[in-house]
């Protein structure tokens, strides 16, 4: 007996960073990337299958910080299921890690669904992603919980740390580009690193914090009333805020450069930033010749992925 669920990536839009000190950001699914597990009985033990190899959690890792163990743990005190089944847990991830692409909130988001399914159980999306939010704390330290929100959902989300969550309207459907530079990006460390700039600065960081939450606000205006082409200069001017709080790195900015020069309608880093990806708005129809120009320009990989859809779990 085993049950099946997948999880898609995610870019953050609008907002990185600036969300964790209370302003809006946008977030989307990224459907062209996904994390599946699968979840099946097995003889004895907790055991974890994927690219990376196998291994056995030990008794001590499902009471420690493994964040396979820890959703684990979660997700069996949230359908009050008592100690650890027997299973074997299958990862099989499209989503490159350390990216910024969600994807150590997108194995958990599938686990916690499958294991669920194979007890008997469904979760429903609030309940994952809060599930998940724990987890997070273990990759990133002080999270804002935009990432596990948008990939439990599954849809565009607009979002303030403490508030409710809120979907967002995109009645014209837009495409990105998002191009990898091969960086691993750490996101726990350039939060840290941004605190820390923060409480030795507050008035300068609070506002750049209000800057990004301004066009958060302004992008949101712009997308649901179906003006998404004008979004350019909007991530040009949250890229810059990014810049001067010290996330971007040379990599980050040469593919945003090179998104610009040839005709993105705007750019930005995404993410936690210090590598990772960054994410270029484009015209219909330009996106392969896009996508080429940021190879040239040393990107590792792209995606395509259009803005306006919902991913099926």
């Amino acid at each position: 007996m085993s049950a099946t669920a997948s999880a898609p990536g995610k870019i953050i839009l609008f907002g990185e960073h600036a969300v964790v000190y209370g302003r809006p950001a946008i977030a989307v699914p990224v459907l062209q990337v996904a994390s599946r597990v699968t979840v099946e009985e097995a003889e004895s033990g907790v055991h974890v299958v994927s690219s990376r190899g196998s291994r056995t959690l030990l008794p001590g890792d499902l009471n420690g910080d493994d964040p396979i163990a820890a959703i684990l743990r979660h997700t069996l005190s949230a359908i009050q299921y008592p100690g650890f089944p027997n299973i074997t847990i299958t990862i099989d991830s499209t989503i490159p890690v350390a990216g910024g692409l969600g994807s150590g909130a997108a194995v958990s988001t599938a686990v916690a669904r499958a294991m669920a399914l194979h007890l008997g159980r469904t979760l429903d999306a609030a309940t994952v992603s809060a599930l998940v939010y724990e987890v997070e704390k273990i990759h990133h330290g002080t999270p804002s919980g935009i990432d596990n929100t948008v990939i439990a959902f599954g849809r565009p989300v607009y979002f303030m740390r403490g508030r409710p969550i809120e979907m967002l309207i995109v009645p014209r459907p837009f495409t990105l580009v998002v191009a990898d530079t091969g960086i691993a990006g750490l996101t726990k460390i350039a939060v840290g690193d941004v605190r820390r700039s923060w409480e030795a600065g507050r008035e300068r960081f609070e506002a750049l914090f209000d800057r990004c939450g301004d066009v958060a606000r302004r992008a949101r205006a712009l997308i649901e009333g179906g003006r998404p082409e004008m979004l350019g200069p909007l991530m040009n001017e949250n890229h810059a805020a990014l810049r001067e709080m010290g996330v971007s790195c040379a990599e980050l900015d040469t593919l945003v450069g090179a998104a610009i020069t040839g005709g993105a309608l705007g750019a930005k880093l995404s993410g936690g930033g210090r590598g990772g990806n960054m994410v270029a708005l484009v015209k219909s129809g330009t996106e392969a010749a896009m996508a080429e120009a940021l190879l040239r320009a040393g990107a590792k990989r792209t995606i395509v992925t259009e803005v306006g859809g919902s991913f099926e779990c």
